[in-house]
């Protein structure tokens, strides 16, 4: 059975989401996700997803640009263009995502409202853990015979 990704979320991850308003600076961002240990924030309009603001946007869109953190509001350096997955959707579908859009974090919605934020190495870990269950049962049924 292929494992979903509202199984993903558990009493450790639960549904803790950073997120921030698009007139907040980047430095704030990049102190939030330092604090909090993400590599991400979720970037919110009335408790709507309008974009996401990750390292790599902060490398790419204000490292190399030469720009302020400081004075640099979200809105500007943000990833608008946001990959989305459904809790139900599995956890093989939110990598074909993550891979044909080229990203790490992937907001988990339902019903159009925010549930989540799942990493590719979360998912990952699961297909890993997932593939070693294979693995075991297999073996065990092979030493059966």
């Amino acid at each position: 059975m292929k494992t979903k990704i509202k199984d993903v979320f558990s009493k450790d991850h639960g549904l803790k989401v950073i997120s921030l308003s698009p007139k907040d600076t980047v430095h704030k961002a990049i102190h939030k996700m330092a604090k909090n240990e993400v590599g991400c924030v979720i970037v919110l309009v009335d408790e709507k997803p309008v974009g996401i603001f990750t390292e790599r946007d902060y490398m790419n869109n204000i490292i190399l640009r030469g720009l302020s953190p400081k004075r640099t509001k979200l809105e500007k350096v943000m990833t608008k263009k946001l990959a989305f997955i459904r809790t139900g959707d599995t956890v093989e579908k939110g990598l074909a995502i993550m891979n044909s859009k080229n990203c790490r974090h992937l907001p988990v919605c339902e019903e159009g409202e925010l549930f989540g934020i799942v990493s590719i190495g979360e998912l990952v870990r699961v297909i890993i853990k997932d593939q070693k269950a294979t693995i075991e049962y297999l073996n065990e049924y092979i030493s059966m015979n």
